[in-house]
Protein backbone atom coordinates (compact mmCIF):
# COMPACT_ATOMS: atom_id res chain seq x y z
CA UNK A 1 0.00 0.00 0.00
CA UNK A 2 1.41 2.88 -1.30
CA UNK A 3 1.38 6.11 1.18
CA UNK A 4 -0.15 9.69 -0.09
CA UNK A 5 2.03 12.33 -1.79
CA UNK A 6 2.99 14.76 0.74
CA UNK A 7 0.25 18.02 0.40
CA UNK A 8 2.31 20.93 -0.90
CA UNK A 9 3.46 23.33 1.46
CA UNK A 10 0.65 26.48 1.82
CA UNK A 11 1.86 29.81 2.12
CA UNK A 12 -0.38 31.59 5.08
CA UNK A 13 -1.77 35.29 4.84
CA UNK A 14 0.82 36.66 6.12
CA UNK A 15 3.51 34.48 4.52
CA UNK A 16 2.06 35.81 1.21
CA UNK A 17 2.20 39.28 2.45
CA UNK A 18 6.13 39.08 2.96
CA UNK A 19 6.65 37.69 0.04
CA UNK A 20 4.71 40.00 -1.79
CA UNK A 21 5.89 43.13 -0.04
CA UNK A 22 9.53 41.71 -0.89
CA UNK A 23 9.51 41.48 -4.16
CA UNK A 24 7.74 44.76 -4.27
CA UNK A 25 4.18 44.10 -5.27
CA UNK A 26 2.19 45.44 -2.95
CA UNK A 27 -1.14 47.36 -3.59
CA UNK A 28 -1.04 50.75 -1.13
CA UNK A 29 -4.79 51.84 -0.81
CA UNK A 30 -5.32 55.32 -1.42
CA UNK A 31 -9.16 57.43 -0.78
CA UNK A 32 -10.20 60.28 -2.43
CA UNK A 33 -8.53 62.48 0.21
CA UNK A 34 -4.98 60.59 -0.21
CA UNK A 35 -5.87 61.77 -4.41
CA UNK A 36 -6.54 65.23 -3.60
CA UNK A 37 -4.00 65.82 -1.04
CA UNK A 38 -1.17 65.00 -3.55
CA UNK A 39 -2.97 66.90 -6.72
CA UNK A 40 -2.78 70.12 -4.50
CA UNK A 41 0.85 69.57 -3.27
CA UNK A 42 1.77 69.44 -7.30
CA UNK A 43 -0.08 72.86 -7.84
CA UNK A 44 3.04 75.10 -8.14
CA UNK A 45 0.40 78.28 -7.66
CA UNK A 46 -1.52 77.42 -4.88
CA UNK A 47 1.08 76.07 -2.61
CA UNK A 48 3.29 79.53 -3.21
CA UNK A 49 -0.31 81.12 -2.16
CA UNK A 50 -0.49 78.69 0.63
CA UNK A 51 3.17 79.88 1.89
CA UNK A 52 2.84 83.24 1.09
CA UNK A 53 -0.78 83.50 2.91
CA UNK A 54 0.69 81.64 6.27
CA UNK A 55 3.29 84.13 6.49
CA UNK A 56 1.36 86.85 5.87
CA UNK A 57 -1.50 85.52 8.65
CA UNK A 58 1.01 84.46 10.87
CA UNK A 59 2.40 87.90 11.06
CA UNK A 60 -0.69 89.25 11.83
CA UNK A 61 -1.44 86.36 14.33
CA UNK A 62 1.14 86.94 16.45
CA UNK A 63 1.66 90.98 15.52
CA UNK A 64 2.91 91.25 18.69
CA UNK A 65 5.98 89.82 18.81
CA UNK A 66 6.69 90.28 15.12
CA UNK A 67 5.76 93.96 15.02
CA UNK A 68 8.81 96.22 15.64
CA UNK A 69 6.78 99.13 17.37
CA UNK A 70 3.19 99.13 18.92
CA UNK A 71 0.17 100.16 17.02
CA UNK A 72 0.38 103.75 18.41
CA UNK A 73 3.78 103.65 18.89
CA UNK A 74 4.81 107.12 18.27
CA UNK A 75 8.44 108.56 17.07
CA UNK A 76 8.49 112.26 17.12
CA UNK A 77 12.38 112.29 15.90
CA UNK A 78 10.66 110.57 12.85
CA UNK A 79 7.52 112.40 11.04
CA UNK A 80 6.31 111.66 7.98
CA UNK A 81 9.74 109.57 7.49
CA UNK A 82 10.26 107.75 3.98
CA UNK A 83 10.54 103.88 4.07
CA UNK A 84 13.97 103.00 4.59
CA UNK A 85 15.86 99.52 4.99
CA UNK A 86 18.75 101.08 7.00
CA UNK A 87 16.73 102.58 9.57
CA UNK A 88 14.25 101.15 11.92
CA UNK A 89 10.64 102.20 10.00
CA UNK A 90 10.81 99.68 7.25
CA UNK A 91 7.20 100.92 5.78
CA UNK A 92 8.42 104.53 6.72
CA UNK A 93 6.25 106.65 9.46
CA UNK A 94 3.11 108.38 9.43
CA UNK A 95 2.09 112.09 9.93
CA UNK A 96 2.64 111.84 14.07
CA UNK A 97 5.36 109.67 13.77
CA UNK A 98 3.92 106.18 14.24
CA UNK A 99 5.72 103.29 12.58
CA UNK A 100 3.71 102.36 9.68
CA UNK A 101 5.50 98.83 9.38
CA UNK A 102 3.83 97.90 12.86
CA UNK A 103 0.54 99.26 11.88
CA UNK A 104 -0.08 97.09 8.48
CA UNK A 105 0.81 94.10 10.64
CA UNK A 106 -1.74 95.28 13.32
CA UNK A 107 -4.28 95.49 10.57
CA UNK A 108 -3.53 92.20 8.89
CA UNK A 109 -4.42 90.72 12.19
CA UNK A 110 -8.13 92.54 12.30
CA UNK A 111 -8.41 91.91 8.34
CA UNK A 112 -7.82 88.12 8.87
CA UNK A 113 -9.96 88.15 11.91
CA UNK A 114 -13.09 89.90 9.89
CA UNK A 115 -12.25 87.36 6.81
CA UNK A 116 -12.09 83.79 7.80
CA UNK A 117 -14.93 84.66 10.48
CA UNK A 118 -17.08 85.73 7.71
CA UNK A 119 -16.55 82.87 5.46
CA UNK A 120 -17.42 80.19 8.39
CA UNK A 121 -20.21 82.08 9.45
CA UNK A 122 -21.42 82.59 5.70
CA UNK A 123 -20.59 79.17 4.75
CA UNK A 124 -22.59 77.60 8.06
CA UNK A 125 -25.47 79.85 6.97
CA UNK A 126 -25.53 79.02 3.20
CA UNK A 127 -25.10 74.69 3.98
CA UNK A 128 -27.86 74.78 6.54
CA UNK A 129 -30.29 76.62 3.97
CA UNK A 130 -29.02 75.16 1.11
CA UNK A 131 -29.19 71.49 2.49
CA UNK A 132 -32.69 72.05 3.64
CA UNK A 133 -34.10 73.18 0.52
CA UNK A 134 -32.56 70.88 -1.99
CA UNK A 135 -33.27 67.70 0.47
CA UNK A 136 -36.73 68.67 1.29
CA UNK A 137 -37.68 70.52 -2.27
CA UNK A 138 -41.36 71.25 -2.50
CA UNK A 139 -42.51 74.09 -0.49
CA UNK A 140 -39.78 74.69 1.60
CA UNK A 141 -37.49 74.94 -0.79
CA UNK A 142 -39.36 77.43 -2.60
CA UNK A 143 -39.35 79.77 0.55
CA UNK A 144 -36.17 79.36 0.79
CA UNK A 145 -34.96 80.00 -2.29
CA UNK A 146 -37.02 83.53 -2.95
CA UNK A 147 -35.49 84.86 0.13
CA UNK A 148 -31.97 83.94 -1.46
CA UNK A 149 -32.98 85.23 -4.97
CA UNK A 150 -34.34 88.30 -3.04
CA UNK A 151 -31.22 89.18 -1.14
CA UNK A 152 -29.16 88.65 -4.37
CA UNK A 153 -31.05 91.14 -6.08
CA UNK A 154 -30.80 93.63 -3.87
CA UNK A 155 -27.61 96.27 -4.67
CA UNK A 156 -24.88 95.04 -2.91
CA UNK A 157 -22.91 97.98 -1.89
CA UNK A 158 -26.27 99.92 -0.93
CA UNK A 159 -27.29 97.52 1.22
CA UNK A 160 -24.30 97.76 2.55
CA UNK A 161 -23.78 101.06 3.46
CA UNK A 162 -27.69 101.25 4.86
CA UNK A 163 -26.98 98.46 7.48
CA UNK A 164 -23.70 99.80 8.18
CA UNK A 165 -25.38 103.22 9.30
CA UNK A 166 -27.84 102.22 11.12
CA UNK A 167 -26.63 99.09 13.07
CA UNK A 168 -23.08 101.65 13.66
CA UNK A 169 -19.27 101.29 12.88
CA UNK A 170 -16.14 100.75 14.16
CA UNK A 171 -16.52 97.67 15.69
CA UNK A 172 -15.06 94.80 13.30
CA UNK A 173 -17.47 92.44 15.08
CA UNK A 174 -20.28 94.57 13.96
CA UNK A 175 -18.69 94.48 10.30
CA UNK A 176 -18.40 90.90 10.41
CA UNK A 177 -22.16 90.46 11.25
CA UNK A 178 -23.14 92.66 8.63
CA UNK A 179 -20.70 91.00 5.90
CA UNK A 180 -21.83 87.39 7.21
CA UNK A 181 -25.66 87.92 6.71
CA UNK A 182 -24.86 88.94 2.84
CA UNK A 183 -22.73 86.44 1.46
CA UNK A 184 -24.36 83.27 2.52
CA UNK A 185 -26.52 83.29 -0.95
CA UNK A 186 -23.97 81.75 -3.31
CA UNK A 187 -22.81 79.24 -1.30
CA UNK A 188 -26.98 78.35 -0.16
CA UNK A 189 -27.13 77.89 -4.36
CA UNK A 190 -24.37 75.76 -5.17
CA UNK A 191 -25.33 73.54 -1.90
CA UNK A 192 -28.99 73.62 -3.05
CA UNK A 193 -28.12 72.15 -6.66
CA UNK A 194 -25.67 69.97 -4.98
CA UNK A 195 -28.41 68.05 -2.57
CA UNK A 196 -31.05 68.69 -5.57
CA UNK A 197 -28.89 65.97 -7.45
CA UNK A 198 -27.11 63.21 -4.53
CA UNK A 199 -30.63 62.69 -2.98
CA UNK A 200 -31.60 60.55 -5.89
CA UNK A 201 -28.68 58.39 -5.59
CA UNK A 202 -28.73 54.81 -4.54
CA UNK A 203 -26.77 54.95 -0.88
CA UNK A 204 -29.50 57.55 0.29
CA UNK A 205 -32.35 55.34 -0.67
CA UNK A 206 -30.50 52.38 0.57
CA UNK A 207 -29.71 54.94 4.15
CA UNK A 208 -33.63 55.35 3.75
CA UNK A 209 -34.49 51.76 3.97
CA UNK A 210 -32.33 51.58 6.82
CA UNK A 211 -34.27 53.31 8.49
CA UNK A 212 -32.06 56.38 8.95
CA UNK A 213 -33.84 60.02 9.86
CA UNK A 214 -33.25 62.93 7.48
CA UNK A 215 -31.11 64.85 9.66
CA UNK A 216 -28.60 61.47 9.58
CA UNK A 217 -28.78 61.36 5.45
CA UNK A 218 -28.20 65.22 5.25
CA UNK A 219 -25.27 65.26 6.93
CA UNK A 220 -23.74 62.03 7.42
CA UNK A 221 -24.38 60.65 3.72
CA UNK A 222 -25.12 63.91 1.89
CA UNK A 223 -22.72 66.27 3.64
CA UNK A 224 -19.35 64.53 3.19
CA UNK A 225 -19.93 64.59 -1.05
CA UNK A 226 -20.84 68.75 -1.05
CA UNK A 227 -17.06 69.55 1.20
CA UNK A 228 -15.47 70.21 -2.10
CA UNK A 229 -17.79 73.03 -3.07
CA UNK A 230 -18.17 74.35 0.26
CA UNK A 231 -14.57 74.50 0.67
CA UNK A 232 -13.99 75.91 -2.55
CA UNK A 233 -16.23 79.07 -1.74
CA UNK A 234 -15.32 79.36 2.09
CA UNK A 235 -11.90 80.15 0.76
CA UNK A 236 -12.74 82.31 -1.90
CA UNK A 237 -15.23 84.02 0.29
CA UNK A 238 -11.91 85.13 2.48
CA UNK A 239 -10.94 86.95 -0.34
CA UNK A 240 -14.20 88.75 -0.84
CA UNK A 241 -14.79 89.69 2.97
CA UNK A 242 -11.28 91.23 3.42
CA UNK A 243 -11.87 93.26 0.20
CA UNK A 244 -15.51 94.52 1.37
CA UNK A 245 -14.42 95.45 4.73
CA UNK A 246 -11.39 97.43 3.36
CA UNK A 247 -14.16 99.27 0.94
CA UNK A 248 -16.47 99.87 3.82
CA UNK A 249 -13.54 101.34 5.77
CA UNK A 250 -12.17 103.28 3.11
CA UNK A 251 -15.81 104.72 2.66
CA UNK A 252 -16.26 105.73 6.26
CA UNK A 253 -19.18 103.04 6.86
CA UNK A 254 -16.55 99.84 8.56
CA UNK A 255 -13.76 99.86 11.13
CA UNK A 256 -12.78 102.91 12.74
CA UNK A 257 -9.91 104.12 14.13
CA UNK A 258 -8.55 102.97 17.12
CA UNK A 259 -8.88 99.87 15.86
CA UNK A 260 -6.14 98.91 13.70
CA UNK A 261 -7.57 97.97 9.92
CA UNK A 262 -5.68 97.63 6.27
CA UNK A 263 -8.89 99.71 5.03
CA UNK A 264 -8.49 102.34 7.69
CA UNK A 265 -4.92 102.74 6.81
CA UNK A 266 -5.57 103.31 3.03
CA UNK A 267 -8.10 105.80 4.25
CA UNK A 268 -5.57 107.56 6.20
CA UNK A 269 -3.21 108.32 3.53
CA UNK A 270 -5.69 110.08 1.53
CA UNK A 271 -4.83 113.12 4.19
CA UNK A 272 -1.21 113.14 2.86
CA UNK A 273 -1.23 112.36 -0.85
CA UNK A 274 2.24 113.20 -1.37
CA UNK A 275 3.59 110.46 0.76
CA UNK A 276 2.46 107.68 -1.27
CA UNK A 277 4.17 104.81 1.29
CA UNK A 278 0.94 105.40 3.52
CA UNK A 279 -1.60 104.05 0.69
CA UNK A 280 0.90 101.86 -1.40
CA UNK A 281 2.13 99.39 1.39
CA UNK A 282 -1.47 98.34 3.02
CA UNK A 283 -3.32 98.54 -0.27
CA UNK A 284 -0.32 95.99 -1.88
CA UNK A 285 -0.85 93.88 1.64
CA UNK A 286 -4.36 93.84 0.93
CA UNK A 287 -3.97 92.62 -3.02
CA UNK A 288 -1.17 89.88 -1.92
CA UNK A 289 -3.61 88.06 0.25
CA UNK A 290 -6.67 88.44 -2.29
CA UNK A 291 -3.97 86.75 -5.11
CA UNK A 292 -2.98 84.29 -2.69
CA UNK A 293 -6.40 83.17 -1.47
CA UNK A 294 -7.41 83.14 -4.91
CA UNK A 295 -4.48 81.16 -5.53
CA UNK A 296 -5.20 78.30 -2.84
CA UNK A 297 -8.96 78.51 -3.83
CA UNK A 298 -8.29 77.70 -7.69
CA UNK A 299 -5.85 74.77 -6.17
CA UNK A 300 -8.58 73.28 -4.06
CA UNK A 301 -11.00 73.25 -6.80
CA UNK A 302 -8.82 71.50 -8.73
CA UNK A 303 -7.70 68.81 -6.03
CA UNK A 304 -10.91 68.51 -4.89
CA UNK A 305 -12.58 67.48 -8.45
CA UNK A 306 -12.42 63.73 -8.72
CA UNK A 307 -12.72 63.78 -12.50
CA UNK A 308 -9.06 66.09 -12.36
CA UNK A 309 -6.45 64.10 -13.41
CA UNK A 310 -3.95 66.41 -14.51
CA UNK A 311 -2.91 69.68 -12.62
CA UNK A 312 -3.10 72.72 -14.57
CA UNK A 313 -0.64 74.95 -12.99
Amino acid sequence: MTEPAPAPPTIGQAGLTDTTVEAGLEIKVRSQWDYARRRFLRHRLAMGGLICLIIIFGAGIFANYVAPYTYDGIDLNNILAAPTTAGHHFFGTDEIGRDYFSRVIYGIRTSEEVGVLVAVLSSLIGLVVGAVAGYYSGWLDNILMRITDLTLTLPFLAILLTAAALLGTGSQWRVTFILAALFWTSIARVVRGIFLSLREKEYVEAAKAAGAGDTRIMFRHILPNTLGPIVVSGTLAVATAILVEAALSFLGFGIKPPTPSLGVLVAGGETNPQQWWLTVFPGLTIVLIVLCVNFVGDGLRDALDPTQRRVRA
